[in-house]
């Protein structure tokens, strides 16, 4: 299995994203084509930066032939709800989505603001109520117009309304009557629908992803100054690990988060894998204590064919006990948790015969069945050993059989099933309740297990 993890030890941006998925070798050519497909007005710039001596790749985006710049601008949301004195539509100001590889500072102080920027020799946005940026619709009609992959089309509409639903339960609307600002709407095509090729490109069966570092400080958007990771970036990462390290910026953008949101699968460290490659992609800034920049790993799952684990054996000679009260002590202790109980017949000093009860149990358990054994058997002294016990991965699957469902248990050794079998006492209970050979259900249910495989 083809694994991609995201080492957000810098945050993720959706330029950053980019600029990784180039560096791990996702063709330029590929994400230029995609830009045109959009047919937005927009194209990309990628070249080759050091950040904190690291070497990455940065992507910039153009629009109307003008590259992004660190000035303030926002995306336009549409409230579109009638004044109760007016019937005029109000307007307010989402302010939550990064500059493709130009993200601008609130101040030199405070960190970096999420927001998209003017672009040189463009005049002001309009702010009377007539003014409408790109609405949902019109956004999934341009992804779906575009000559590009179903299964890319269909990961980028989720990523966009990912993000789209974000904000719109902050400033408590629907997803419909959130409007991007016309350039902010085309930066943000650029970086999620580029995002969903390239990843597809890479073929990868699992994206994993580390704790993402949020970054601190403040950020200025439409509604004021706001603390680190902004809204949307809140409501994005939740359930998601995150931590605040290094500079007092915003580290991960909200096109980040909607990113990571759709692609990730599992938050966890560095799985184990055979490396195969990594790209490095570039933020705006650079830092002068960390790099700023993303890192994308690549590598084949390394599969473990069976967990080492320390168990606990309790051993205890039984020579005066009757067999019964034997048996009662070995079902008492399965079912308060020992892993597996056994006896085993020994011959004993002056020649009496007798068991050796043995019990495995976790470590935590041991002291609670050992009290247990000494109140259920004659014994007056329990052994106790800790041994290092490799156990093949196990699952349970359930078959259907013509007298009800049975579960069935099943090892695997390098990835594949290794052996099977049906769970005891399932099998008895539909013995039982519908007077069948317990034999028979056995067999039907391995043979309707073997049959799906």
């Amino acid at each position: 299995m083809r694994i991609a993890y995201l080492d957000c030890f810098s945050g993720i941006s959706g330029d950053m994203f980019l600029g990784a998925l180039v560096d791990a070798g996702v063709s330029p050519r590929l994400l230029e084509q995609t830009v045109a497909a959009l047919n937005i007005g927009a194209r990309l710039e990628i070249s080759r930066v050091t950040r904190g001596e690291i070497a990455a790749t940065k992507v910039d985006v153009y629009t109307q032939g003008e590259k992004d710049l660190p000035r303030e601008a926002f995306w336009q949301q549409e409230l579109e709800h009638a004044h109760s004195h007016s019937g005029h539509h109000g307007h307010g100001h989402a302010d939550h989505h990064e500059i493709p590889g130009e993200r601008s500072m609130s101040s030199p102080d405070t960190g970096e603001s999420s927001v998209p920027t003017l672009r040189a020799g463009m005049p002001a946005p309009h702010t009377h109520e007539h003014q409408h940026g790109r609405g949902p619709t019109e956004i999934r009609q341009i992804i779906t117009s575009a000559s590009i992959s179903e299964s890319a089309k269909k990961t980028a509409i989720s990523i966009f309304e990912a993000l789209g639903a974000a904000e719109a339960e902050i400033h408590a609307t629907t997803i419909e009557r959130v409007h991007f600002h016309e350039v902010g709407a085309v930066d943000a095509m650029v970086d999620i629908v580029c995002a969903a090729v390239g990843a597809e490109a890479l073929g990868v069966d699992e994206w994993v992803c580390s704790p993402l570092n949020v970054g601190s400080g403040t950020v200025k958007c439409a509604h004021g100054v706001l603390p680190v990771p902004a809204p949307a970036t809140v409501k994005l990462l939740a359930g998601a690990p995150v931590f605040s390290s290094g500079p007092q910026v915003e580290l991960v953008t909200p096109t980040g988060a909607a990113i990571v949101k759709t692609l990730v699968k599992r938050f966890a460290s560095l799985p184990a894998m055979t490396l195969e490659k990594s790209g490095y992609g570039a933020g705006t800034r650079d830092f002068h204590d960390q790099p700023n920049v993303l890192r994308l790993t690549l590598g084949e799952s390394v599969v473990t064919w069976a967990t080492q684990e320390t168990i606990s054996v309790l051993e205890a000679n039984l020579d005066d006990l009757s067999p019964q009260v034997v048996g009662y002590a070995m079902e008492r202790l399965l079912a308060e948790g020992a892993l597996d109980v056994f006896g085993v017949p020994v011959q004993m000093k002056k020649s009496r015969s007798g068991s050796l009860l043995t019990v495995l149990a976790k470590p935590a358990d041991a002291d609670r069945l050992t009290k247990l054994i000494f109140a259920e058997t004659s014994t007056i002294g329990v052994r106790r050993r800790d041994e290092q016990r490799m156990a093949l991965e196990r699952r349970w699957e359930s078959v259907e059989t013509q007298w009800g469902p049975v579960r069935i248990k099943i090892a695997n050794m390098n990835g594949s099933v290794s052996n099977y079998a049906p769970e005891y006492e399932d099998c008895r209970a539909l013995a039982e309740a519908h007077q069948v050979p317990l034999r028979r259900i056995m067999e039907e249910a391995l043979r309707n297990f073997g049959a799906r495989r």
